[in-house]
């Protein structure tokens, strides 16, 4: 009987210090935060570009809003910025171009930056790192002003070159 008890006190003890498993599982949502030092810099215009785009008053806004997105520093500051962009592109599709930039290269590349801004708010909701759809948002912003540039400075005239008097 005294083995028989110490045994029942052994075993009382052990199964008295084992952990119990908690069943029910802790889902932790991890924050993700927008990374504004990764971002690339705003390409810049050069100046007879710039006359033009200055007088382009959705193009300005466009860019105004740009700006305020550089200033952003998480992710409540990027989804409000991100909606003022979306409709700012929307105003810019709308609005009457200048008739140096009314070619299809930059309403092209204006659709890409369009997709991109859509992607980021996509992310954004999905609660996903906006980090990188970001920086690829600005590259197709960079690459949209940059158009302007090769526009300016491209000194053919296709009417000349598919004119053939």
């Amino acid at each position: 009987m005294q083995k028989l008890s110490c045994l029942l006190v052994i075993l009382m003890l052990f199964s008295g210090c084992r952990k119990d498993v908690d069943t029910t599982e802790d889902v932790q949502v991890k924050q993700q935060f927008f990374n504004y030092q990764k971002m690339p810099k705003k390409l810049a215009i050069n100046a007879i570009a710039t006359d033009t785009l200055e007088k382009w008053p959705e193009f300005k806004a466009l860019s105004s809003s740009f700006d305020v997105l550089y200033q952003a520093k998480n992710d409540e500051d990027l989804i409000l910025a991100i909606d003022d962009l979306i409709e700012k592109e929307k105003l810019l599709a709308k609005g009457k171009y200048p008739q140096l930039f009314d070619k299809f290269q930059i309403k092209s590349r204006q659709r890409v930056l369009k997709t991109y801004l859509i992607k980021v708010k996509a992310t954004i909701l999905n609660n996903g790192d906006t980090t990188e759809p970001t920086k690829e948002m600005l590259e197709a912003y960079n690459a949209f002003r940059n158009q302007f540039n090769v526009i300016v400075n491209n000194p053919l005239d296709k009417k000349l070159i598919l004119d053939e008097e």
